[in-house]
């Protein structure tokens, strides 16, 4: 062996040691954009194929559906957010397994947990727009958007028709939901004097709304009904991110098309406030945070307060980071990207939403 054979292995083997930590960087730096290609249903939604659709006449067709007749004294029709990631459909099957069991685990705890002590609660499955939509502004995803407001449209038609019987009623969304909600209040609540009459109040969680038209009035105030609860957040001192969720937030215009909200205002309601106003809520008011991920349907979660303080600035709901450990998003790539398994504000709506009741029932 001559001596230039070692020193050509080891050249060799410097080479393919740098070749492979060269991939692994450029895999960890363009992650996230390999993630979302794979998510791509890379079929224009005009000749996409949407899945069978719902019949609200079934209790199939619904995530939750009240067991009896008796309970609470109001109705909660609730939107959920994204559960479906994506890859074959623009919209969700309604029997995705893996769509049922985070709605199941993480969503009806965190999300509708605050509200059942309120209303008996009505939650549709829907065809959802997937997670890989709302990570994009292409005009295939509006449109998966848009397809899925005609399912919530046709089962809120379904629970006023059959279930609600002249009962108070609060609309509850969250993220996808909500902007679904949004266009609901509009089209369907706001449009109906009788209806409107009967909307104890409409929270629409992690969900930008036109504070210069909104489709209801905001609730400036506790106790207030009939009015409008929506906010983004974003941490306190991520300006970068709040900036960026109201530079991409859509929102529906006169025709029913999604459109950038840029430049109008956002509306910003303070949970820890109940009210939508610019002034600041200092921890000790923080009624209490749950992670109630995996917890058994009913089950009363474990408050943690005084996590955090928030204040609304520039249409966004600016909040402090969390002391404790399970109030982080955690998961994979997809899960934290959607809403995430814990609630900041669990106590403080539940609170909320019993003062609107309170003050409706008494007018």
């Amino acid at each position: 062996m001559t001596e230039a054979q070692p020193r050509r292995r080891r050249w060799l083997t410097a080479l393919l040691l740098g070749a492979v930590l060269l991939v692994g960087v450029a895999v960890g730096v363009f992650w996230g954009d390999l993630q979302q290609t794979a998510l791509d249903p890379k079929a224009p939604f005009q000749t996409y194929k949407p899945p069978p659709g719902p019949d609200y006449s079934r209790s199939a067709a619904w995530w939750l559906l009240p067991r009896s007749q008796g309970g609470p004294q109001a109705d909660v029709f609730f939107i959920s957010p994204t559960t479906y990631d994506g890859g074959e459909h623009w919209n969700a099957p309604l029997d995705n397994p893996h769509a049922a069991e985070h709605f199941r685990e993480a969503v009806a705890p965190n999300y509708v947990g605050p509200f059942v002590s309120v209303g008996r609660v009505y939650a549709p499955k829907y065809r959802q727009a997937s997670l890989y939509s709302l990570l994009t502004l292409r005009e295939d995803a509006r449109e998966a958007r848009r397809f899925a407001y005609g399912d919530v449209q046709e089962a809120f038609r379904t629970y006023v028709q059959r279930h609600n019987g002249g009962r108070p009623f609060y609309v509850v969304g969250v993220e996808q939901g909500g902007t679904l909600g949004l266009r609901l209040l509009e089209q369907e609540v706001a449009r109906d004097p009788t209806l409107s009459s009967r909307l104890v109040a409409a929270y629409l969680v992690d969900t930008v709304a036109p504070a210069d038209r909104p489709p209801i009035p905001p609730c400036v105030e506790p106790g207030q009904t009939g009015c409008l609860a929506a906010w983004v957040r974003a941490y306190d001192g991520e300006f970068d991110a709040a900036k960026r969720k109201l530079d991409r937030a859509l929102i529906w215009d006169e025709r029913g098309e999604l459109v950038n909200l840029r430049p109008r205002p956002a509306l910003c309601f303070n949970p820890v406030l109940g009210a939508v106003t610019d002034r600041p809520a200092p921890a000790r008011l923080h009624q209490g945070a749950a992670n109630a991920t995996g917890l058994e349907w009913g089950a009363r979660p474990a408050f943690l307060a005084r996590q955090v303080s928030a204040r609304c600035e520039g249409g966004v709901l600016l909040v402090s980071r969390p002391k404790s450990a399970s109030l982080k998003k955690t998961g994979s790539w997809a899960e934290r990207r959607k809403a995430p398994g814990f609630n900041l504000f669990y106590a403080d709506l539940e609170a909320d939403a019993k003062g609107r009741l309170a003050s409706f029932l008494a007018r």
